[in-house]
């Protein structure tokens, strides 16, 4: 929820109605499937509503944090996602003078600063920055990047957050590889920080679309479980 108008999340007021619907859903369909209540946050310094208090208040099992719109300077806000690249391009020019360190870096750190701020369970596609950068403006494996990426990776090590591995990149042609990348798997892996599987499903056709795929990447950088929610709490299983 945000506290201005946008088409891609739960206006204000509407959320007590998304919650009743997921109840009735969980009571209907409660001896053939375990349905969960829970909410992607945008996280948005000095504007988005705090995390914790939004998952008290409507009772979530847990709660996804995300960034998606980047604040500059003068809190303007750069929309790093969607279907049109030159949203992406048009917002870096405008925004950060065409400065693409200075706008990554801005999108890292505000990462880190919904790190450091915000109680949530699950940190969704890590590394979505990249999606309409396709090689075009920065490499991934340039030092400057790989810094701000191994930066975030110890804050998340600290403050005990889920990674999502989310696979929507893909199979929406957007990105050659998923949220987060190989490199990240990798490293990841190395700090034993646990990690969760999604398809980021916008219909239900895309539920557990590239699956197979994103187990198959994740196993080859060494990565043997990940961890579901069932029964009350996050619990690791193995990597089937």
């Amino acid at each position: 929820m945000l506290p201005f108008e946008n088409t891609f999340a739960l206006q204000p007021g509407t959320e007590t109605a998304y919650v009743e619907e997921i109840k009735r859903l969980r009571e209907l369909y409660k001896d053939r499937l375990q349905i969960l209540l829970a909410l992607e946050a945008d996280y948005i310094p000095g504007i988005s509503a705090g995390f914790n208090t939004q998952k008290t208040a409507l009772g979530l099992d847990y709660m996804i944090g995300s960034v998606h719109l980047v604040k500059n300077g003068d809190n303007e806000l750069w929309f790093i996602d969607g279907p049109k690249r030159e949203t992406y391009d048009n917002g870096l020019n405008k925004l950060f003078g065409g400065d693409i360190r200075k706008g990554v870096t801005a999108y890292w750190h505000q990462i880190n600063q919904m790190l450091e701020e915000e109680q949530f369970d699950v940190i969704g596609h890590l590394d979505k920055i990249k999606m309409h950068n396709q090689g075009r403006w920065f490499n991934e494996d340039e030092p400057w990047y790989t810094n701000l990426v191994n930066e975030t990776i110890l804050l998340i090590k600290e403050k005990g957050v889920i990674v999502e591995v989310n696979t929507r990149g893909v199979y929406k042609s957007r990105s050659k590889s998923f949220f987060p990348g190989e490199y990240i798997l990798n490293r990841l892996n190395e700090r034993n920080v646990p990690l969760t599987l999604s398809s980021d499903a916008h219909q239900p056709k895309e539920i557990s679309m590239y699956f197979a795929e994103a187990k198959a990447v994740m196993k080859s950088c060494g990565i043997s479980a990940i961890n579901v929610f069932e029964e009350g709490k996050w619990r690791e299983k193995p990597l089937r």
